[in-house]
């Protein structure tokens, strides 16, 4: 069978925790079809079952790191899958795994188009998912979050999380949001989806901050897995089933690290207490050490350095001259 239908139907029908820890096991130093196999379980849990996330990605990091994660339990008994992908949504999956050289602002962008090739009523399905995270029912019960103010952040004084915060979105000429809500449309999703994608977009860049991931290549791939395993971020599930499939045809090494980076955001998020708690605008002006303790967030604690992508972009640079 062609390789690429192969992920299809796997991707489709899915497979057991069990299943799920024995191909984690072998994907670290097996064949490409382990590897390849691993990605599609995690295309099934982002794009078939987002109800299985916790139970996908629990068992692929059980396998992969030889110790159950130990989150918090998050019941997926009645969790539902939606309807297969059509033709369009593959050819639009693969077209973006064989992109080379994408920006960051691309990819973003072209993941997320993805689910518009999905069934209509995967959002129904995601949404019920991610009311089973801990906190998200009650983090979303107060609506869609006013938007920041950068001149609150601009008044935050010196060594203040708000301070920390004006400096990384004014100095790197980020924006406030990191994307246009109103543009994206998420007014019209329903709850709580409406709530988290807004929540997200305005906190991104906080939690870097307060989480400890930096914001390079590979601590966007961590903190996408910190995120997923936060709340069942349907994006970030989304972005780390691409990236998964994209390594997995990649040398075992490369793999390797890819996945260490995916898993260990994942367990780092399942051991956090839910960051959707923490209400930001109301802790500006405290340094983020006090925020960490007074929320019980442990900073990331990164396998590799954070900035081996640049570093080998670097690299491979010719010098002028």
């Amino acid at each position: 069978m062609d390789v690429r239908a192969e992920f299809e139907r796997a991707a489709v029908e899915g497979g057991s925790a069990g299943e799920v820890r024995t191909l984690a096991q072998a994907a670290r130093t097996g064949a490409e079809r382990h590897r390849l196999a691993l990605a599609a379980a995690l295309a099934h849990a982002a794009f078939i079952a987002p109800g299985r996330i916790a139970e996908i990605y629990d068992a692929a990091a059980e396998g992969w790191f030889g110790a159950p994660v130990a989150g918090p339990p998050i019941d997926s008994s009645g969790a539902l899958a939606a309807a297969p992908p059509p033709p369009e949504f593959w050819a639009a999956f693969w077209d973006l795994v064989d992109a080379q050289g994408l920006d960051a602002g691309t990819v973003t962008s072209r993941t997320a188009a993805l689910g518009g090739h999905l069934d209509a009523g995967f959002g129904q399905v995601s949404a019920r998912a991610c009311l089973a995270y801990p906190g998200v029912a009650q983090a979303a019960a107060g609506g869609v979050p006013d938007r920041f103010q950068l001149s609150d952040l601009a008044a935050c004084p010196q060594g203040a999380l708000g301070e920390a915060f004006y400096r990384l979105i004014v100095d790197n000429q980020f924006d406030l949001e990191v994307l246009d809500r109103d543009a994206l449309g998420l007014s019209g999703l329903i709850p709580p989806l409406d709530y988290l994608n807004a929540r997200m977009l305005q906190t991104h860049d906080l939690w870097h901050i307060v989480a400890g991931y930096r914001t390079t290549g590979l601590h966007e791939i961590g903190i996408s897995g910190f995120q997923m395993a936060q709340f069942g971020h349907g994006y970030s599930a989304m972005f780390l089933a691409m990236v998964a499939t994209k390594t997995a045809r990649a040398p075992v090494e490369a793999h390797a690290m890819i996945t260490d980076v995916i898993l260990s955001g994942w367990v780092h998020g399942r051991r956090t207490p839910p960051m959707l708690a923490i209400p930001w605008e109301q802790v500006w002006d405290h340094s983020t050490d006090e925020i960490r303790v007074r929320y019980g967030v442990r900073p990331y604690e990164s396998p590799y350095p954070a900035d081996v992508f640049e570093q080998l972009r670097s690299a491979q640079t010719p010098v002028a001259g």
